[in-house]
């Protein structure tokens, strides 16, 4: 299959994507990130099986959504790329994903206890996160979504949250862009540790639903604000190496 390559600049953030989230502690060896690509339909970009705060341009490879190899790479790629490729299938308004495993998200996940807003930051929460138990799609697992069958059966658990909880194993979240989700999976992570911290003073009030979304619609306008920071505090950085 001959594509076109994507836009450099578009490698540039999905590169910087991944190693803010490593400098938020969103990841750490594990977890990933992806972007759909600019002009090939049916088709994103994710690293190959790299840590992200070790991936390089040099390391971002093109997926068709089957988990094949588009572009030219040597490199082992994710076992967990069926997460991407699956929700790109399932729902054409996500442009990209974040699947990570920070820590304060678990409990949520194994509790089937929902992220809900508990902030004006976690608009995007506002019907709550969608959880996803892989015993129902491929009984006992080492947990992992190594197919496209168990990649379909987490995006089926998504519908259209922005969110779902993984039980055993962590989180996804999806973006209308790449900004979009990272701060989704940042905040994500903060929502969840505010959430555990009010559980113990008392009964909670939530953010309504159309607070949460006009809290979302206004924070969607603020992100570029937020990436430039983020992008800041990697310093200078070279992104070939």
């Amino acid at each position: 299959m001959s594509i076109k390559p994507p836009a450099s600049d578009l490698v540039d953030q999905l590169v910087y994507a991944n190693r803010i989230l490593y400098d938020q502690g969103i990841v750490d060896g594990l977890g990933h990130a992806s972007v759909r690509h600019d002009s090939e339909p049916g088709v994103y970009l994710l690293s190959c099986n790299r840590a992200p705060g070790m991936v390089r341009r040099q390391d971002i490879v093109c997926y068709d959504y089957d988990g094949n190899a588009v572009s030219e790479t040597a490199e082992r790629p994710y076992l967990e790329r069926f997460i991407h490729g699956e929700i790109y299938r399932a729902r054409p308004d996500v442009m990209a994903v974040v699947h990570s495993h920070s820590p304060s998200v678990i409990p949520f996940a194994v509790t089937h206890n929902p992220l809900r807003p508990v902030f004006h930051m976690s608009g995007f929460l506002g019907s709550g996160s969608a959880h996803f138990e892989i015993r129902e799609a491929g009984g006992n697992t080492d947990m992992l979504i190594r197919s496209s069958y168990l990649g379909e059966a987490l995006a089926r658990s998504l519908g259209r949250h922005s969110c779902v909880l993984m039980r055993g194993h962590g989180s996804t979240v999806v973006g209308t862009s790449l900004q979009q989700a990272v701060y989704r999976a940042i905040y994500a992570e903060v929502n969840a540790k505010l959430q555990l911290a009010a559980q113990g003073l008392g009964d909670i009030t939530f953010l309504n639903e159309e607070e949460a979304q006009l809290s979302s619609d206004m924070n969607d306008g603020q992100i570029p604000r937020s990436w430039g920071l983020w992008i800041k505090r990697l310093g200078q950085i070279d992104l070939d190496s």
